[in-house]
């Protein structure tokens, strides 16, 4: 058996020196690759048929603070829940029980049925009965399809990392 002997002491000390300028190099690749995710997902979201585009104008990324440290970064890209509430029933599909309407101002409801209105509707985990007393509901349900936007960005991984190596190189070059 052949023992083969390398002096890494010189390596050692570059990765030892390199350690605070890829530390700090971190975030700029984390929100490198967050950039290439990003415009994937207003890309899809954009080629979803709109009719406000909210759910277009919703779309962010954020650097959490809570979920990074030294080291690594962690940006979020997903669509805002209060500009844009139906953007789950789009990316996952649903169920439709109601019918529902746009109305003069140009948002969405679910209609009442007659001797309900001027009545409080019903809670949120009110049963299935209640919400069929109160709104009318569809001589059958009909499914929605999903017509995801987030999910298919998945496919830009691969160039998420290769932006954010490239960002990394720039900045402890």
């Amino acid at each position: 058996m052949t023992m083969l002997h390398v002096d890494l002491s010189g390596l050692n000390a570059m990765l030892h020196e390199m350690g605070d300028a890829a530390e700090a190099a971190a975030r700029p690749a984390a929100q490198a690759a967050s950039q290439v995710l990003y415009d994937e997902v207003k890309r899809n979201a954009q080629g979803i048929r709109q009719k406000s585009g909210n759910l277009a104008r919703s779309i962010y990324q954020v650097y959490s603070q809570t979920n990074s440290g030294p080291g690594h970064a962690t940006y979020h890209v997903s669509w805002n829940q209060r500009k844009a509430p139906h953007g789950g029933l789009v990316e996952f599909g649903h169920i439709q029980r109601y019918v529902s309407f746009v109305g003069s101002d140009g948002n969405w409801y679910t209609a009442i049925r007659a001797g309900m209105r001027g009545k409080p509707k019903p809670r949120r985990g009110a049963s299935q009965a209640a919400k069929d007393a109160y709104y009318v509901t569809l001589p059958a349900p009909k499914q929605v399809a999903a017509k995801p936007f987030v999910r298919p960005a998945a496919s830009k991984f691969s160039a998420a990392a290769d932006a954010a190596a490239a960002k990394l190189l720039e900045e402890i070059g």
